[in-house]
């Protein structure tokens, strides 16, 4: 058999576009709180501004590469996704992020806000995915662990 006659992947479509329609938001979601992270990181200020602005950083690693973990499974069953800047903006078109210089606190609550709007669209990925890919399912359940752990360390600079 020749190169040509291999198929680009063996998912079944049905698959595919489900999977697709669940790990599309997320990828956007991440895409917007990788830019997000970083517009706070620049202009976070306060007593907590060491703490935040490193872990911002962190934060926008992960995002980041959890933006690359379910956009790479929707191309390995064989459909593109665009998440270039202005799909990302149509997805998300406000933020939580100040535009500039904010008081931890502040920058805290909007990046948090950003983070759950994230964890709702794994949620519906999570439920919707357990009849269609386990495997994608099993992808969105991972990112979940990772960025609810982040929500946790952001808080915690701002918790009682």
């Amino acid at each position: 058999m020749s190169k040509s006659t291999v198929a680009a992947t063996a998912a079944d479509p049905t698959v595919a576009a489900g999977s697709a329609q669940f790990l599309s938001p997320v990828v956007l979601g991440l895409q917007a709180l990788t830019v997000n992270g970083k517009q706070a990181h620049w202009h976070v200020r306060g007593a907590n501004f060491i703490g935040v602005h490193e872990f911002l950083d962190t934060l926008v690693e992960h995002a980041g590469g959890w933006a690359d973990e379910a956009a790479e499974r929707i191309v390995a069953l064989g459909l593109p996704i665009d998440a270039r800047i202005e799909k990302v903006a149509e997805k998300v078109p406000a933020t939580g992020a100040p535009a500039g210089f904010a008081p931890s606190d502040d920058v805290i609550a909007g990046i948090v806000s950003d983070i759950d709007a994230v964890i709702a669209d794994l949620d519906a990925a999570i439920e919707g995915l357990d009849e269609i890919d386990l495997t994608s399912q099993d992808v969105a359940i991972g990112i979940k662990a990772g960025l609810e752990k982040d929500r946790w360390f952001l808080v915690a600079h701002i918790s009682a």
